[in-house]
């Protein structure tokens, strides 16, 4: 009886490490995203499909997991419960150097992938209150966001930049970024703040109602001073083209976040060479995936990493010439 229980286990461990379809056990990856009607879900997305199209060439699948956003994938990502997460790199930033939600506890093993798509600060005024540039919101009633919110903390930066109290030269409302557009077309606030990659919902609200809107511009040389000293802020243009009916002409200049894909430093070198691998050999595919990506290009996707770029990356862009 007991050479039969050796021969029968011993015939579950050979069928177990029999190759499937040719080749060994597949490795899986998943990575986390945000809610699914967020450009991070899609993105995830698209990713995974390029990875699972080589499937065989890699021996690895990749699959998608909605989660809480950034905060929840960095944290995942470094209990080991996800491979990748995207994050925006304010975010990464944080996270890399123990601040913010990480404060004395520095998660150094997180790596950079690459960059994803731009989150703008994007500031929506009345026209009728001839708000141009952000001086310009001194003494007016302006929405900077709910306490803990992303745009409240840029608004904030901002603000510090341009020299502007915030608690004293303007009304600072705290109202969610969704009430915005409401309160703007009601007549209850002259202007907001909004750190969004676009098009974006909300914004098209705003644009879209009775009263005409117009975006705020940000200085270059408040735009420098934020990015020489935030190494997570980049700048940026918000593009009207994909706002019909805003006041302005021509493309906005601001400064905002990035998204970013991270990965924890255990993660082995192929995995995350195989990832960036087929994103930037699929590149023009992949800007296909959302209005966000259009202007998007290589070289912005190595910006606005602030924790060290993971070996397997690394290797890429050394191939590719990019670095």
């Amino acid at each position: 009886m007991k050479n039969l229980l050796y021969i029968a286990l011993a015939l579950t461990i050979a069928v177990t490490m029999v190759p499937v379809n040719g080749f060994a056990a597949q490795r899986y990856v998943t990575i986390g995203t945000g809610g699914v009607t967020g450009v991070y879900y899609p993105t995830g997305g698209a990713i995974a499909k390029m990875v699972n199209q080589k499937r065989k060439e890699y021996n690895l699948r990749a699959t998608v997991e909605s989660t809480g956003g950034s905060v929840f994938n960095v944290n995942a990502v470094m209990t080991g419960d996800l491979e990748f997460g995207i994050v925006q790199s304010d975010r990464q930033y944080q996270a890399y150097h123990g601040t913010a939600d990480w404060e004395g506890k520095p998660q150094t093993k997180l790596r950079a992938v690459f960059s994803i798509h731009p989150e703008l600060v994007t500031i929506v005024a009345a026209a009728d209150k001839n708000i141009k540039t952000v001086a310009d919101l001194k003494g007016k009633v302006v929405n900077i966001g709910n306490p803990g919110s992303g745009q409240r903390g840029n608004a904030i930066d901002l603000f510090e930049a341009a020299g502007i109290d915030y608690n004293k030269d303007l009304q600072a409302e705290g109202l969610k970024a969704a009430e915005s557009a409401g309160m703007l077309q009601d007549g209850r606030i002259d202007a907001f703040f909004y750190t969004v990659g676009h098009p974006n919902g909300s914004v098209k609200e705003a644009v879209a109602g009775a009263r005409k809107v117009n975006f705020v511009a940000v200085p270059a040389d408040i735009t420098d001073k934020l990015v020489k000293k935030f190494p997570y802020y980049a700048k940026g243009d918000i593009p009207v083209e994909m706002y019909p009916g805003v006041a302005n002409t021509t493309d906005v200049p601001t400064f905002g976040v990035k998204a970013t894909l991270v990965t924890n430093a255990d993660v082995p070198d192929d995995i995350v060479y195989a990832i960036t691998k087929e994103v930037f050999e699929n590149f023009e595919d992949f800007k296909k995936l959302h209005p966000a990506y259009a202007h998007l290009t290589k070289k912005q996707m190595l910006e606005g990493m602030s924790a060290p770029i993971h070996p397997g990356a690394m290797k890429y862009y050394k191939e590719a010439g990019l670095m």
